[in-house]
Formats: structure tokens, sequence, C-alpha cells
């Protein structure tokens, strides 16, 4: 039979060599295939001053317009794959710009409340809290129907406590919940830390998730 800490040192590996390669991909697009296209952008800038003929003018600044917005297109990715302030600044102030993309992108405004004082963070614990909040925020967007939720972060001085709740649809709990490979992935990143993840829903209510990671 197999031994539990083998197999979590496998998942931690696993899930470690993902992160640094979701952390590439972000970097690449943001310092690569980002400047690149801004290159382009300003080139085609310069173009439009430069060209004369008015119906031409007109679709050199479109193309700059559509250039414009690929780029933003792909730095909002670069940041919800790996935001830079998670390894800069900490987790809450990774969380506090990724609740401004996420409110941008689907209309779902995030009410975030915080108590107590933040105590740093190792980057794996940082990595894992952000991607497990993202996640529930993604389901929120997906499945809640609804256009606000609650994130409220506690501090103590030997536990952080995460809860993250919307007052959506909601659903049946005992029906398989432990089916869905987002909220397996959930609960298994913060097993893997060595915190608890807790979920609860009631249909017409919306759903609560609760995250807990006690400082040893």
């Amino acid at each position: 039979m197999e031994r539990q800490p083998v197999k979590n040192d496998i998942s931690s590996y696993i899930i470690q060599s993902q992160e640094e390669e979701i952390k590439r991909i972000a970097l690449e697009l943001h310092e690569g295939v980002g400047q690149t296209l801004y290159s382009l952008y300003t080139g085609m800038q310069f173009i439009g001053n430069a060209v004369e003929q008015v119906e031409m003018k007109g679709y050199v600044s479109d193309m700059a317009e559509l250039l414009e917005k690929t780029i933003q297109e792909i730095r909002l990715l670069a940041v919800e794959l790996h935001p830079p302030t998670l390894t800069t600044l900490g987790l809450l102030p990774a969380m506090k710009s990724y609740l401004k993309l996420y409110t941008s992108t689907y209309g779902i405004e995030v009410e975030l409340e915080t108590s107590g004082k933040e105590i740093p963070l190792e980057e794996r614990q940082r990595i894992t809290l952000f991607r497990v909040c993202q996640e529930a925020l993604a389901n929120i967007a997906r499945y809640a129907d609804t256009v606000k939720a609650e994130m409220t972060f506690a501090w103590q001085f030997d536990h952080l406590s995460i809860i993250i709740k919307d007052n959506g649809k909601g659903f049946n709990i005992d029906k398989g919940w432990h089916q869905s490979t987002g909220l397996a992935a959930m609960k298994e990143r913060m097993h893997l830390i060595g915190g608890e993840w807790h979920l609860s829903s009631k249909i017409g209510e919306g759903t609560v998730v609760e995250l807990y990671l006690p400082f040893i």
C-alpha cells in the first residue's frame, strides 16, 4: 500500500512544477509577446501619423486600436496566471489587485474585509491560497448567478482564516460535489500546506468556502 507522505510529496512536486511553468508563461506573455505587440502598436501609430490618405489613415488607426486591445488582454491574462505582486508584495495586495481584474471581467463586485495584522507567508502558502481563492471566485462567476460576493481575511497570531461567500443560487451539497475536479483540487491544495478547506451551500441562499491555515 502506498504511504500517504509519499503521495503528498508527489502531489506537491506536480503542483510546484505546474506553478513554475505558469509563472514562466505569464512572464513570457508580459515581457515577450506583450512587448513585441507594443512595438508593433507604436509602429502603427507612426505609420498612421505619416499617412495622408484619409481612408488609409482610418484603416491604420483601426489596426492600432485592435493591437492596443490585444495588448491589454494579454497583460490581463498574464496577471491572472501569476500576478507579480504575489511575489513582491504578498498575498493580500495580490488579491486586491486580482479582485479589480475579476470585477472588470465578470461584473461581480467583491467586498473585501480584513482584520488583524497580515503575517508574511511562505511562497508556497501564498501561491496555494491565491489559487484556491481564484478557483472559488471562478466558480462564483460560472455558477452563482450573482453580481456580489464577499471575501474576509482574518489574521490571528496562530492562523489565517479566509471566507469567500456569495448570495447566489447555491446547490445541493449532498449530490456529489467531490466529483468536481475544481473543488477536489482546492481541498487537495490546502491539505498539502497543512490547511483545511470547508464548503457549505444551500439552494437559493448561496455558497460559502472557508479556508484555514495554521501557523506552525
